[in-house]
């Protein structure tokens, strides 16, 4: 390529977000994004033996909010995850705990001693006594919310955000959609930033669920893929391969026995987990198991079908859990890349309409 000459200038970057685009984000994304400490609103979903200390470290590294996915580990061992992040990382990261953890006390006293600034509680109600702990020690209250009332009661109950994580969602999801949850949470409630989650690809989705009243976004499945993700590559390929239509939730065999659903791409394993399913459920009808040991045992199904599919990359028969969002990933690539590709999608979204032009930003936000 020649060289410019001095009254030549270079073209700008097309890729570029418009500045005053990047601008309107910011403001949409402000509270989110003050909230966790981060430059963006976009808070990494916590995925068990995916969301671990060297994807956790570069989604805040990106500007992002990284989560630790505590699910099984034992006090100890959460110490020392939490450390090695901290190796790799200053930016803040926050912890997902599982409410139905035997020792969660345990476990959030580990994240008190370890000055983790964000607990987020899911797998169930938190019990009192664990928000109270947390909030006392400092930390800020993280709560998954299916329904308004339940929205409603985490909120008196002390939290100090909520996730809405539609059925799109990889792993265990509810029965209703992102999109009906939106719409009936966003608009009534104000008092703590409401962040959306589940099927989430793209920076457009991200920016239409802002400007319905959501302070950010959860993202899972789009960041399996990322170079820092410590995934099989068997398991990201299963993802490169995937689309929407593969990710299907599994099947509940006796309405006397509800089992949370788990989506995921189908393959041997979801044949494997009907049959263990219909096993442990023969077992509680005999009396065999109690129901509160029957869906212990159920998810210790899980747990172990789905380090298989990450960890030594079995997809045939291990879970390869995915949110709808699967047929959206369509690279390995960084972190950092995949943040900023999603800001630069949500910035050219605003760009388009034009906003920029005329009024000026300021004058559309006056409008609205």
């Amino acid at each position: 390529m020649d060289a410019l000459t001095p009254t030549q200038t270079p073209a700008a970057d097309p890729a570029a977000p418009d500045a005053m685009a990047v601008a309107e984000l910011d403001r949409l994304m402000e509270r989110g994004a003050r909230f966790f400490g981060s430059r963006w609103a976009i808070l990494g979903g916590a995925m068990s033996w995916v969301s671990e200390r060297n994807l956790v470290a570069a989604l805040s590294e990106a500007g992002a909010f990284g989560v630790l996915a505590c699910g099984a580990m034992e006090p100890p061992r959460l110490a020392e995850e939490i450390a090695a992040t901290q190796a790799l990382t200053k930016k803040p990261f926050g912890v997902n705990l599982i409410t139905m953890h035997p020792r969660l006390d345990e476990l959030v006293q580990v994240c008190l001693d370890a000055g983790i600034s964000h607990i987020v509680f899911a797998g169930g109600i938190p019990p009192g006594p664990a928000i109270r702990k947390a909030k006392d020690g400092g930390v800020k209250v993280v709560c998954f919310a299916p329904a308004l009332a339940l929205a409603k009661k985490l909120v008196r109950s002390g939290a100090d955000a909520l996730v809405i994580e539609g059925s799109e969602a990889g792993g265990h999801i509810g029965p209703v959609s992102l999109n009906v949850l939106a719409q009936e949470i966003l608009p009534h409630i104000r008092d703590v930033p409401v962040y959306v989650a589940g099927g989430i690809g793209r920076g457009e989705a991200i920016l239409s669920y802002l400007e319905m009243g959501a302070a950010g976004a959860q993202l899972g499945t789009r960041f399996v893929c990322a170079s820092e993700s410590i995934a099989h590559p068997r398991f990201k390929q299963a993802f490169l391969r995937g689309a929407a239509r593969d990710a299907l939730p599994t099947v509940q065999l006796d309405e006397n026995f509800p089992v949370i659903p788990v989506r995921a791409l189908q393959n041997t394993g979801t044949k494997l987990f009907l049959q263990h399913q219909a096993e442990v459920i023969r077992r509680f009808r005999a009396g065999e198991l109690t129901k509160e040991a029957a869906q212990l045992d159920i998810e210790h199904f899980w747990a172990g079908a789905l380090r298989r599919a990450v960890m030594e990359g079995d997809v045939e028969n291990g879970s390869v859990m995915a949110g709808q969002s699967v047929g959206m990933v369509s690279r390995e690539e960084p972190a950092a890349a995949i943040v900023a590709e999603l800001v630069a999608q949500a910035a050219a979204a605003i760009s388009a309409r034009g906003v920029s032009a005329g009024g000026g930003f300021a004058a559309a936000g006056a409008a609205r």
